[in-house]
């Protein structure tokens, strides 16, 4: 190894330790934060949807019926369907909080988050296991890479029993049926690399109601529902 590369390789792993301490403050903020919420779902979808469409209506109205169940609401903090869901829970006088992400093209948190509540981060790691730790359930409307992410995270964890179950619920049935198709048709059957009941750990539906049923039904049979 030449002088200039072994020179680089070592500034590389002197940066990667003091990375921790930065890493560690996420996750302390992230946790004293967090704590204060409540009871609270996670909502998803694409930071692409604009205001006024049959999605963004949606997710807002979600969001909305949500809070007035007594749930707080975590999003991306961005715009789009997150927007939405924060928006929702505002009408509804309700808790929600905004989990921003430092990125190349700078995404603007959303004018629905109250200042105190919404955490930056720099890493994706930490922002996820603050969607997952603290949510009661995951709401997935339509989203790119980034809401496909954090929905395969949850069903993996699930699946392979890192975390106890809770309901995953995916809204808009024209978006999601294709990949429900495929996941069934070739991932199971053909395939064979899930196995049936993995098909039966998130919901799909496009009832408003039906989302707040599910997540407060899931709740009492279980004994597991917040006093709210």
């Amino acid at each position: 190894m030449n002088k200039t590369l072994k020179k680089d390789w070592n500034e590389i792993k002197t940066n990667d330790t003091w990375q921790i301490f930065r890493i560690m403050s996420e996750f302390v903020e992230g946790f004293e934060t967090m704590s204060k919420l409540g009871p609270a779902v996670s909502i998803f979808g694409s930071a692409r949807t604009k205001p006024g469409t049959k999605t963004y209506e949606l997710a807002r109205k979600i969001a909305k019926r949500l809070a007035e169940e007594g749930y707080g609401i975590i999003t991306g903090g961005g715009p789009g369907i997150m927007e939405a869901a924060n928006l929702g829970a505002k009408e509804a006088n309700g808790h929600s909080i905004g989990l921003n992400i430092e990125l190349p093209f700078e995404q603007e948190p959303n004018p629905y988050i109250d200042k105190d509540k919404l955490l930056d981060f720099k890493y994706f790691f930490v922002r996820k296991v603050m969607f997952v730790k603290y949510a009661q359930a995951f709401v997935v409307l339509p989203g790119g890479y980034g809401t496909l992410d954090e929905l395969f995270e949850a069903l993996t964890l699930i699946q392979t029993g890192k975390i106890e179950k809770f309901p995953i619920i995916l809204v808009d049935s024209q978006f999601w049926n294709g990949l429900v198709k495929w996941l069934k048709e070739v991932v199971l059957e053909k395939y064979h690399n899930i196995s049936p009941e993995d098909l039966e750990l998130f919901k799909v539906t496009d009832d408003v109601e039906e989302v707040v049923k599910i997540i407060n039904e899931f709740y009492e049979k279980y004994k597991l529902r917040p006093n709210f």
